[in-house]
């Protein structure tokens, strides 16, 4: 794809809004968004704003997707406004969300019978790396698809890996990564408890584990935000916890398909759940931590 292609990007959330903005430094990026602030703040950002998904997506070269789950997934493409009702013809259709490998298989048929692309394309990475190039990307795509989008995601990401050539691919290949995402926050959140009740300088053991093998990129990044949770307000929302539930929940019935045990991940699993159950869904994943130490009244 030539640099002057247009990208229309249908979802302007913690992840749309830095994507859109890093590819509005390269192609025509136009933006939309069923909340007009988000809209509005691409807009500061050089992404032309557009009245709705069809209007975004006429005449695009690709359309690239941020939505939660296979109900926005679905919606997106065929809802009232729908865009697989606008698309030109050969144009690719990049999914950037963890929807499950069956979800996206079946999507991607749809699409294909219709004449038009899916790339598998799930991120890894949190929104200050999308707006930076940083993005950890996988794919799972035809060669005729991938091409199409290689320029896009490549200003996208730092890691591009193109896991396998079908819609499917990607979503195994990030299911895999939300195992270890998912165990390495629910473990950081019980090591941090454990440092707390047994009467340590929580930030001290964050600053003393990062400097050691017990090291991760989670605990790095949720670790400082763990210690916020208990106070009023919490933590900084950049990760919603029901997100996890979705994603441990993909990664339960991905292992139950193909009949392997995963209890570790069960275990993470049922912490989320349980900081769901008691109101935290649309707070931090961070915020986990105080399902193991709840807050003294």
């Amino acid at each position: 794809m030539p640099p002057q292609l247009t990208v229309a990007v249908l979802g302007l959330g913690a992840m749309g809004l830095p994507m859109a903005s890093r590819l509005a430094e390269q192609f025509t990026v136009r933006g939309y968004d069923i909340n007009p602030e988000r809209s509005a703040l691409a807009a500061e950002q050089g992404v032309v704003q557009a009245t709705s998904s069809r209007e975004a997506a006429t005449g695009a070269d690709a359309v690239l997707l941020a939505v939660r789950n296979r109900a926005q997934l679905d919606e997106a493409l065929y809802g009232d406004d729908g865009v697989a009702a606008v698309l030109s013809p050969g144009a690719v259709v990049i999914l950037t969300s963890t929807v499950g490998i069956e979800a996206v298989r079946d999507v991607a048929g749809q699409l294909d019978t219709a004449g038009f692309h899916l790339v598998d394309a799930p991120i890894s990475g949190g929104p200050a790396r999308a707006g930076t190039g940083d993005l950890l990307i996988v794919v799972g795509a035809t060669d005729e698809a991938f091409s199409a989008a290689q320029p896009i995601l490549e200003h996208l990401a730092s890691t591009l890996e193109r896991m396998g050539p079908l819609p499917g691919d990607g979503q195994a290949m990030k299911t895999v990564n939300q195992l270890l995402c998912g165990v390495h926050i629910a473990a950081g959140a019980e090591a941090l408890a454990l440092a707390g009740q047994l009467g340590l300088d929580q930030e001290q053991v964050l600053r003393t584990l990062g400097a050691g093998a017990a090291a991760s990129f989670m605990l790095g990044d949720r670790g400082p935000r763990m210690l916020q949770a208990h106070d009023d307000g919490g933590a900084e929302v950049r990760s919603r916890l029901d997100i996890f539930v979705k994603d441990m929940g993909i990664v339960s019935r991905a292992a139950q398909g193909v009949g392997l045990a995963t209890p570790v991940a069960a275990a993470a699993e049922q912490l989320y759940l349980i900081g769901q159950a008691h109101g935290l869904a649309a707070s931090d994943d961070s915020s986990v931590i105080t399902v193991l130490t709840p807050k003294e009244n």
